[in-house]
């Protein structure tokens, strides 16, 4: 239990900007970040329906509302995954061979095309936001985030990565066809769950996976392999897709 709990801790202080009692690292635990992955995405999910339960209970006008909640993914997480979605973008929009995608991949610079990605999609998660009623069950939220560290958990973990990518190291050292099921539980669960308490709200579950593995495959496909930045701009498509599917159902 040790193990996992360092796991947890570690998986928290990388994956996002909520203080923690202390700092460790581990290196044995560190297969086990993956399995903490869906906890911290219910951490995460959980701070995000409290912040829309708040807003509605102040009264927050509905536009400062939305742009707190549109906010709120990219500040807990220090805006990690948006990196990823920005370095993969500027590689899939170049339009070059394998190589020079990779190349740019690495690359530090942003460039245009990831800019203009990135402001629409934020507009598109605002946007949405601004169409919520106020009838919906703000819970859908944590769906939300558990699911796109799940799926991004098990997409990690499963796939080849690419050659260059710091997953193709020791990091896939220790991790089992066990952590795999564990995670296609905890997956299958939340959705589940998500239908039972919430109804109809549930299919942000199915969406948000969904949007996930469109996006994760285009960039696989064109990158020849899986890595951290890949798994980062997918998951900001899936968690746009459920946000979407969020303020329509």
């Amino acid at each position: 239990m040790k193990r996992y709990f360092r796991a947890f801790i570690m998986s928290m202080t990388m994956f996002t900007v909520i203080p923690m009692p202390f700092r460790m690292w581990d290196d044995e635990s560190r297969p086990l970040m993956t399995l903490c992955l869906p906890f911290v995405g219910a951490v995460t999910g959980g701070l995000w329906a409290l912040t829309a339960y708040v807003a509605d209970v102040l009264g927050i006008p509905l536009f400062l509302k939305a742009a707190v909640l549109c906010a709120f993914p990219f500040i807990v997480t220090g805006g990690m995954h948006m990196d990823g979605f920005l370095d993969v973008t500027d590689a899939l929009r170049s339009w070059r061979d394998v190589e020079e995608r990779r190349r740019i991949l690495k690359d530090p610079h942003v460039g245009s095309f990831a800019v203009m990605d990135a402001v629409i999609l934020v507009m598109a998660q605002f946007a949405a936001f601004c169409s919520l009623k106020g009838t919906e069950n703000i819970f859908a939220l944590i769906l939300i985030p558990v699911v796109s560290r799940c799926m991004a958990a098990f997409c990690v973990t499963a796939l080849p990565p690419i050659p260059t990518s710091e997953y193709s190291g020791n990091y896939r050292q220790g991790v089992k066809k066990p952590h795999l099921v564990f995670i296609a539980v905890v997956t299958i669960a939340a959705a589940v769950l998500g239908f039972v308490f919430l109804g109809r709200s549930g299919w942000v579950s199915t969406v948000t996976a969904a949007g996930y593995l469109l996006y994760m495959h285009r960039a696989y496909r064109s990158l020849g392999g899986m890595s951290g930045d890949i798994s980062g701009y997918a998951l900001m498509f899936g968690e746009l897709c459920g946000i979407i599917a969020f303020a329509l159902i």
